[in-house]
């Protein structure tokens, strides 16, 4: 019996031949990733092994997204315990505010993650670079501390699941539609510790930046990692990206999968999730009139160059009703400086959005963007749960970045098509 893609690399990072789904392996890492909210507690742990020194600095990233720049002295001591110990270990891949990102954005973007990589991250949506041909999970605390020391994870190999998607997809339909319409059907616990395989024509035309989308929200499904082979496209994102060399692994013929799931994505509208789960999808035309008071385009699910201009194409000329507030936030400092070059920051302030630094704040309602009671917010991020952005009695919906913009205009949850 042949093995899947992740299979594979698990298998290659345990020194074994073969691996099959349930095994209990120990897998080297090739990269361990923390952020202001998760490291400072590994840090702690860290500590508690007894260890003076990290396996290796080089493979190791720190980066403070979440609550930066600084929003209060609570914030401002948990990244000081990461600036700290970055410089007590030598990690070179510390990013400081003004060179940072969202750090999902971010370690792709650096060339920090390689097709065939085995990368954990203290961060639950770690697996947003399966979309580069890596296996990724988000794990605990304690686990990258473990991870820290030793250079060495404790899994279970996951079952995989194959995703086809076939077919051209419409005009407005992104990445960001077919894993939302994915979730809908399969539900958020349908993929439970299992691997999400996405392939199929239909992938193989899709842009990188909306792969990292779909990769990004496999945990929305309950999944242990989502992945994809990586081909030209992928291979063009990294070869003026990767820092070292890697190995691309593909599923064999005749690999298992628990589930075989196809979808013909030209019958897919534009989805929008409803509260409270990301399951909760109905497709744009059945949305009804449904006003908002708050839009955000951006996170380490949709804050790429793609998401930035297709919100600019439907904003341009066009401002933002005056009873709704438009945040826009660039996923790092190349995406901003990028999104500058190409005037879209422009047509943003134009339209009367406000552009914010790269940071994870409002997605999980920390800061710059946290919402009131009653209010409803439609966001182009991963998690619309019951408080999620801010008050328990506000209401997050979840979209692409031109339906966001879309809605900005109208006042309500919209189509690019009325705009």
């Amino acid at each position: 019996m042949g093995m899947t893609i992740t299979e594979k690399i698990l298998a290659a990072h345990a020194g074994r031949d073969h691996v099959e789904p349930g095994e209990l392996i120990t897998v080297k890492v090739d990269m361990v990733l923390g952020n202001d909210i998760t490291a400072p507690v590994a840090i702690d742990q860290f500590r508690k092994t007894g260890a003076s020194k990290v396996f290796d600095p080089n493979k190791i990233a720190l980066v403070p997204d979440h609550f930066v720049p600084n929003k209060d002295i609570k914030s401002a001591l948990q990244c000081a315990r990461l600036r700290e110990f970055a410089k007590e270990q030598g990690i070179p891949h510390y990013f400081e505010v003004g060179r940072m990102g969202i750090e999902h954005c971010l370690l792709p973007e650096q060339g920090l993650v390689r097709p065939g990589d085995v990368i954990i991250g203290a961060d639950s949506h770690t697996c947003t670079y399966g979309a580069l041909g890596a296996f990724a999970t988000g794990v605990g605390s304690t686990d990258m501390a473990a991870a820290m020391t030793l250079g060495e994870i404790w899994l279970k190999v996951p079952e995989s699941m194959k995703f086809v998607y076939f077919g051209r997809p419409r005009r407005w339909v992104y990445g960001k539609d077919l894993i939302l319409y994915t979730i809908g059907h399969i539900g958020v616990d349908g993929a439970t510790y299992k691997a999400m395989e996405f392939c199929g024509d239909s992938i193989e035309n899709l842009s990188i930046d909306s792969r990292f989308t779909m990769a990004n929200m496999a945990v929305e499904a309950g999944a242990k990692n989502g992945i994809m082979a990586a081909d030209e496209v992928t291979l063009e994102y990294l070869r003026e990206r990767a820092k070292g060399p890697y190995q691309v692994f593909e599923s064999d013929p005749d690999a298992n999968y628990g589930a075989v799931y196809e979808y013909d994505v030209s019958e897919i509208e534009p989805q929008v999730a409803f509260p409270h789960l990301p399951s909760n999808v109905k497709p744009i035309s059945e949305v009804g009139e449904l006003p908002i008071d708050q839009v955000v385009i951006g996170s380490c699910t949709n804050g790429r160059m793609e998401d930035l201009r297709a919100a600019a194409e439907v904003l341009r000329g066009r401002r933002v009703h005056p009873e709704v507030r438009l945040l826009v936030f660039p996923g790092t400092q190349q995406v901003y400086l990028q999104a500058m070059r190409e005037g879209l920051l422009e047509i943003f302030v134009e339209a009367d959005a406000a552009i914010s630094t790269p940071t994870c704040g409002p997605c999980l309602g920390g800061h710059m963007g946290v919402l009131a009671e009653g209010e409803r917010a439609l966001a182009t991020t991963n998690r619309n749960f019951v408080g999620r952005m801010g008050h328990p009695k506000s209401e997050v919906y979840l979209s692409n970045a031109a339906v966001a913009a879309a809605s900005a205009v109208k006042g309500r949850i919209a189509s690019p098509e009325e705009v």
